[in-house]
């Protein structure tokens, strides 16, 4: 496993120049700035997430809008009691994609935000106060708690929201092989823990945020 700084370099070389790889990293929220997301755009987020997975993520950002509408606005006390007559009408409503299991998730995912406000004072509060060096414990808790939202789907909706972690995109993968981490994609706990351990390294060689570190991994291989 190389170190960190060495990686960097095989990115910054790939990617023409250091400028071009600080440009590819994505920005992330402080904790604070987290806890001031409202569970509605959690909510929204976390939606948003289930339904790119396995679809065009351009259908579904150009449909959102009416997303918003549909669901009137992502209150999670309000989805938490989706009713059948709810559920009949999304499947009807042309402003969203009609896939009725990845609709009746909101009523899922509004109940598993509705507790962790109970729990944190909010959701965001829950994600901003769970510590990087655990990623793989939250992805877990969201894997056993909410629906639909395994591997890559809880992963890209924690990015998206501005939350710091990893995304084990093909390339990130790839580099996690090339430095011997894993022999394969990571599915079992025992591969997850392992590249948890290996980011919990590269972070403390390098005071890097996780989801930098992560971005960076994917640039030094393509």
């Amino acid at each position: 496993m190389k170190k960190f700084e060495d990686i960097y370099n095989i990115a910054a070389t790939k990617k023409g120049s250091i400028a071009r790889v600080e440009e590819s990293v994505p920005i992330i929220k402080s904790a604070d700035q987290l806890r001031q997301i409202s569970d509605d755009r959690v909510l929204s987020e976390m939606t948003k997430a289930v339904f790119k997975a396995g679809f065009s993520w351009k259908v579904i950002d150009s449909k959102w809008s009416g997303f918003e509408e549909a669901f009137e606005g992502f209150e999670p006390v309000r989805w938490k009691f989706m009713s059948d007559d709810d559920l009949e009408g999304l499947l009807k409503d042309t402003r969203i994609v009609r896939n009725g299991m990845k609709i009746v998730t909101v009523r899922e995912n509004a109940s598993l935000i509705c507790d962790l406000q109970d729990e944190f004072g909010s959701a965001a509060t829950c994600f901003a106060n769970w510590p990087s060096d655990d990623f793989i414990g939250l992805l877990d808790m969201l894997k056993k708690r909410g629906s639909r939202l395994g591997g890559a789907t809880a992963q890209l909706f924690l990015r998206f929201l501005g939350c710091d972690g990893y995304v084990l995109s093909t390339d990130v993968v790839k580099a996690l092989i090339r430095e011997g981490i894993v022999d394969k994609n990571p599915t079992s706990k025992g591969a997850m823990k392992k590249v948890q351990a290996a980011f919990n390294e590269w972070n403390e060689e390098s005071g890097r945020p996780y989801a930098h570190i992560s971005r960076i991994l994917a640039l030094s291989i393509g």
